[in-house]
């Protein structure tokens, strides 16, 4: 006779509703959109693309991403953000079934494949600034950085479980089943964020009443800090050619010297499993100057593009993947503590979309120019360059007093001090217990461009 089965743990009890079914959302979309990332470039390869059309495909994804980021950003301070990631799940899973079919049913023409990724960077231009402080919307702010932490770990946890099926998948059925799986996810996601019940964002009294005149806002704030434009500068940059890198000549590599889309797939996921232990390693450190290390972290970044300049065996290729996994963690948790202390949050979807916009804004120019400049330079040549962009850039952000200097604050809390009223006293010496100590650094996305529409 069978024992009873062990009970599930219990979920803390800060954990509530709304925080675990936007987790539940991330974990599948994340699963299914991983292997959907190789999936389209090895549905340009199986079809006989070159490196030129699995460029023009990324960047006509990208590209839509960059048109429609800025009214993203503006609906999403606007209308209830979750409403906005629903309608942005809901396009994103018609464009991977269509792209699905397409595959599996006959020799989908490049133009259609390319136009298929538009629509999906068109739903991520509305997701991705929707979904900033989406995380704080479902806790309350005691249990703000156990939660960043919970939400990310997961969400790295689907991308290399994601990423290494799919290249399996891919290896043993092809990439348009791995396209529909992702599709499905997306259905999935957004049936369980259409259940969330979270307060709308705030929004400050007197703003812009049109979508241009809340852009305008939304630019001053952007404009005003040094170090959020010179970041978001430099990683416009960075993105583009490690995008390239891994996206275009990635594949091509794997496929000549490694063995195909199975040992890539481990790579790519080596990646996540750095990304994750970054986060764990976060959830105790909390670097005072937070952009300084941060910016540090980004250097390891030019590791993959160098591994593949070398085409060395999967083993160290994906040591490099990981290295790289880790410094993008450690620059997310700093780049968010930064958005959340210094931006209002009525302004920050705003925000985030000049972030995201400016991000990958060369994305698509980069990618489509890929393959020419193999043609022109030679692949090892070009990646090499890719690898010295990631130096270079990051040492010279590094001049910019305050990306050295921005140091994390604590919170303040109000607590009352008798009939009078009440006064802020520094978190940590509050009788209220408040987001902050070792335990409480927020895990949120990385840099703008880095995570998917998921």
């Amino acid at each position: 006779m069978l024992g009873r089965l062990p009970a599930l743990p219990e979920p803390p009890a800060w954990a509530g509703r709304d925080f675990r079914l936007l987790v539940s959302a991330s974990l599948v979309a994340n699963i299914g959109n991983a292997g959907a990332t190789i999936a389209a470039a090895y549905a340009v390869i199986d079809q006989g693309g070159s490196a030129t059309d699995v460029g023009l495909v990324v960047a006509a994804r990208t590209l839509a991403l960059v048109v429609f980021l800025l009214l993203g950003g503006a609906m999403a301070d606007r209308l209830p953000r979750q409403r906005v990631m629903v309608g942005a799940n809901l396009l994103n899973a018609t464009s991977q079934a269509a792209f699905a079919v397409l595959v599996l049913t006959g020799s989908p023409a490049l133009w259609t494949m390319a136009a298929l990724a538009a629509v999906g960077g068109t739903g991520q231009a509305f997701f991705s600034p929707a979904s900033e402080g989406m995380v704080l919307s479902t806790v309350d702010s005691a249990h703000a950085g156990k939660a960043f932490s919970v939400y990310r770990l997961t969400m790295n946890g689907a991308i290399i479980g994601g990423s290494a099926l799919g290249g399996a998948l891919i290896a043993a059925i092809g990439p348009g089943w791995v396209l529909a799986v992702d599709s499905a996810g997306f259905l999935c996601a957004a049936a369980l964020r259409g259940r969330l019940r979270v307060p709308a964002a705030p929004r400050a009294a007197g703003s812009g009443s049109s979508i241009v005149g809340e852009l305008r806002e939304g630019w001053r704030e952007f404009a005003a800090r040094p170090w959020l434009w010179g970041i978001v500068i430099q990683f416009g940059i960075v993105n583009a050619v490690v995008t390239a890198a891994e996206t275009v000549y990635g594949p091509l590599v794997a496929r000549e010297h490694l063995g195909g889309a199975a040992p890539w797939g481990l790579a790519v996921a080596a990646g996540g499993v750095g990304t994750f232990c970054g986060g764990l390693l976060m959830v105790r450190w909390r670097p005072r100057r937070m952009l300084l290390a941060g910016t540090l972290g980004i250097f390891p970044m030019a590791l993959p593009a160098a591994a593949l300049a070398g085409a060395v065996p999967v083993l160290p290729l994906s040591t490099a993947t990981f290295v790289a996994g880790v410094g993008v963690e450690v620059f997310a948790v700093g780049w968010m503590l930064a958005l959340h202390q210094e931006i209002p949050e009525d302004k920050m979807s705003r925000v985030s979309a000049y972030d995201w916009l400016g991000s990958i804004s060369l994305t698509p120019i980069a990618t489509a120019l890929s393959g020419p400049a193999a043609n022109a330079f030679g692949r090892t040549n070009a990646l090499w360059g890719c690898a010295a962009m990631v130096l270079l850039l990051t040492g010279a952000v590094l001049l910019v007093p305050d990306v050295r200097r921005l140091e994390h604050r604590p919170k303040t809390v109000t607590v009352p001090v008798g009939p009078a009223g009440a006064a802020p006293v520094p978190a940590g010496q509050a009788a209220a217990p408040v987001a902050d100590g070792p335990d409480a650094a927020p895990v949120a996305d990385g840099p703008a461009g880095a995570p998917g529409a998921s």
